[in-house]
């Protein structure tokens, strides 16, 4: 018996496959002297920060809208007592997945302060203070006083003081936009007469030198990178750079808010996020 009026199966995905860079906003250089730490860095592709295995690639339902946020980097310490701040966390969530979150970078250590722990760690005060810890599977720990010397923030790719005294630690390079962009380096730290510590591959700030005049840096806008740490009046510490999330399928998105950069490479749709949004597949 022949059976009429079959309707054909709609072509529709049932779910999209995305791949993912989230980096959080990078810690503030401390006035006196701690580089701070690297923004969490989580990806399902090429690397992933602390040394971690690569993360696990989202099912996105079509229809439902995720929403996308990218975190500020920290401010740095604007006079000799005040404070530096932590980066801000940066995330992928939604409806039907498990939230993906990077934590801020670490603010670097005032003085007589140990580095804050964060995504990365911030680096160390100037008087014996060890460097902040870092989170597992995001970032390394910041540096910690070394001869009279502040310690660099940490990285993604490697600790504080790695590459050398007062040295932000390297960020780790990632190739979800089909080439090899660096992000998440420690910011160095400053100095009162020795050479100051440089940023980390990765958009970390270099330090400050008062003997020499030489300001600080900030982290790189979009990359995570820490803040340069100061050194005393008038070389304060610097902001920590912003985060930055990235996401890449095989099916272009429906919609998006936010207004993210759009490349392709090869049978990829990728959506760079800058400043926070949305994405609909």
């Amino acid at each position: 018996m022949k059976i009429l009026g079959i309707v054909a199966a709609q072509n529709y995905p049932r779910s999209v496959t995305a791949d993912y860079l989230v980096v959080a906003g990078g810690g503030g250089g401390a006035a006196v002297n701690g580089g701070g730490g690297a923004g969490g860095l989580r990806s399902t592709v090429t690397a992933t920060g602390g040394g971690g295995s690569l993360e696990t690639a989202l099912s996105l339902t079509p229809g439902t809208s995720y929403t996308i946020t990218v975190g500020a980097g920290g401010a740095g310490g604007a006079t000799i007592l005040a404070p530096s701040y932590s980066g801000n966390n940066s995330s992928i969530s939604g409806t039907g997945i498990t939230t993906v979150t990077s934590t801020g970078g670490g603010a670097g250590g005032i003085f007589d302060a140990a580095g804050t722990s964060g995504g990365s760690g911030g680096g160390g005060g100037f008087e014996n203070k060890a460097g902040g810890a870092g989170t597992t599977n995001q970032g390394y720990a910041g540096g910690g006083n070394v001869s009279n010397a502040s310690g660099g923030g940490g990285g993604a790719g490697e600790a504080g003081n790695t590459d050398g005294t007062g040295e932000g630690g390297d960020g780790v390079a990632v190739s979800i936009t089909g080439s090899s962009v660096s992000y998440a380096g420690g910011g160095g730290a400053g100095s009162e007469g020795s050479t100051p510590g440089s940023g980390g591959t990765g958009g970390g700030g270099n330090g400050a030198n008062r003997s020499s005049v030489i300001a600080a840096t900030a982290g790189t806008a979009n990359t995570g990178g820490g803040g340069g740490g100061g050194s005393n009046l008038p070389q304060t510490g610097q902001s920590g750079g912003s985060g930055v999330v990235i996401i890449r399928a095989t099916q272009a998105a429906a919609s998006t808010t936010g207004s993210p950069t759009y490349t392709t490479s090869g049978s990829y749709h990728i959506y760079q996020f800058n400043a926070s949004g949305s994405i609909t597949y």
